[in-house]
């Protein structure tokens, strides 16, 4: 990409505007996830049915997040996030209007598909905005994704609350955000190729350190994943907690996870995202025994909410090290960003099946297990010793790292 000198004004521009674009990225999750009921019922699925068809987005956006590089590529950083941001907010109106499972397929599949690509170029951009501001940026990015998720969200449970038509409400939300979108890709940077710089590949195997990294990622959002689908059901089943006892402990974790990254920018300038994902890890693992331990609700929702603290930092930190692991920054976030996606995929229909097998205490020892994960591999988020506010993680030879 063009080597442009941007000023501190308009790097904390560029900064305020893809926070934006993360924040609009989620508020299409939100404003998604809480019409699913009426989405089941327009398109007259059953709830097997309807598991399938929620599968197809990740699979969309695994097929199509290689693509976003080359796209970047072709039309730069700033048209190419307006661009697929604006695919990803009309993409919201597409499963409201499937009448049938095949059509929902067809449309969870491009709804995917466009997240994806969106995701991937937005993370890049903030890895840019980072890498030049010299300071860490990406958990507060993350964070702005979840408050964006949380206002979609609460905007959903009032239009169901108001029985209003999904078709209605999402293309209502679509047209709000695209605009919203649109406007805030005019402030990012206009990041353009070099003269005679090779395009990336359309498909393409990340690279070797990315594929480390993404493991680390895949820990996290496996937890992650098992936490927000499981909890409830954990405290219901195991400890006989209340219906509303059991929905706390759910809330407990994502609120943990969101104060978290919205604080975690500062922690990281202090202290690096090695020291970050390690100690992050240790909270983590200690809030997975607890959960597994616990004879009581207040031990388990401690548990869940020092689960929700120890990884929240971790995924933001695996995009930042994945656009520093290599010449290609999209290709390498693709790559990140696929391995999540697909431990967000499968990790829900793990924990179900292993708690068939044995029980949800079970279950959640392996949720322990990756959070361990964490702690231990923590020095592959080491790229090249990088300095931030002056602080350097220095190389650790107890830890595979990525090599060049």
């Amino acid at each position: 990409m063009s080597e442009v000198v941007y000023d501190a004004r308009e790097l904390k521009r560029a900064r305020y505007a893809v926070a934006t674009v993360f924040a609009v990225h989620g508020a299409v999750t939100g404003s998604f996830a809480t019409r699913v009921p009426w989405i089941q019922d327009h398109a007259a699925v059953s709830a097997g049915q309807l598991g399938l068809a929620l599968a197809f987005p990740a699979f969309g956006a695994s097929v199509a997040m290689p693509l976003a590089g080359r796209i970047s590529h072709r039309f730069g950083a700033r048209n190419a996030l307006r661009g697929l941001i604006s695919l990803w907010t009309l993409a919201l109106v597409l499963p409201a209007l499937a009448p049938n499972l095949l059509t929902l397929c067809f449309a969870l599949f491009v709804y995917g598909a466009t997240a994806g690509m969106a995701d991937v170029a937005m993370n890049a951009l903030g890895v840019e905005i980072e890498t030049r501001l010299n300071k860490s940026i990406m958990s507060g990015l993350h964070g702005m994704w979840s408050v964006g998720a949380l206002i979609g969200s609460a905007a959903g449970t009032l239009a169901a609350h108001l029985g209003s038509d999904a078709r209605l409400h999402h293309t209502l939300a679509a047209a709000v955000l695209t605009l919203i979108g649109v406007a805030a890709c005019q402030g990012v940077l206009d990041l353009r190729p070099t003269e005679g710089e090779e395009a990336p590949p359309r498909f393409a195997l990340p690279p070797k350190s990315a594929l480390l990294i993404g493991a680390v990622g895949f820990c996290a959002v496996f937890a992650e994943g098992a936490s927000l689908d499981w909890s409830a059901v954990y405290l219901r089943d195991v400890l006989d907690s209340s219906a509303g006892v059991a929905a706390a402990s759910t809330t407990a974790f994502t609120l943990t996870m969101a104060l978290a990254r919205i604080a975690g920018d500062a922690v990281v300038d202090r202290f690096g995202p090695v020291r970050t994902v390690r100690v992050g890890g240790v909270l983590a693992t200690l809030g997975g025994l607890l959960v597994v331990v616990a004879q009581n609700a207040v031990v388990a929702m401690s548990g869940f909410a020092l689960l929700g603290l120890g990884i929240a930092v971790v995924v933001p930190l695996c995009f930042a090290a994945a656009g520093r692991s290599g010449p290609n920054p999209s290709q390498a976030i693709a790559g990140v960003a696929t391995i999540t996606y697909t431990s967000g995929l499968i990790a829900p229909s793990a924990i179900g099946s292993l708690a068939d097998a044995t029980s949800l205490v079970v279950s959640f020892g392996l949720v322990t297990a990756l959070a361990f994960g964490l702690a231990v591999f923590a020095g592959v988020l080491r790229t090249g010793g990088r300095q931030i506010d002056g602080k350097v993680d220095a190389p650790d030879p107890a830890v595979p790292g990525p090599r060049s």
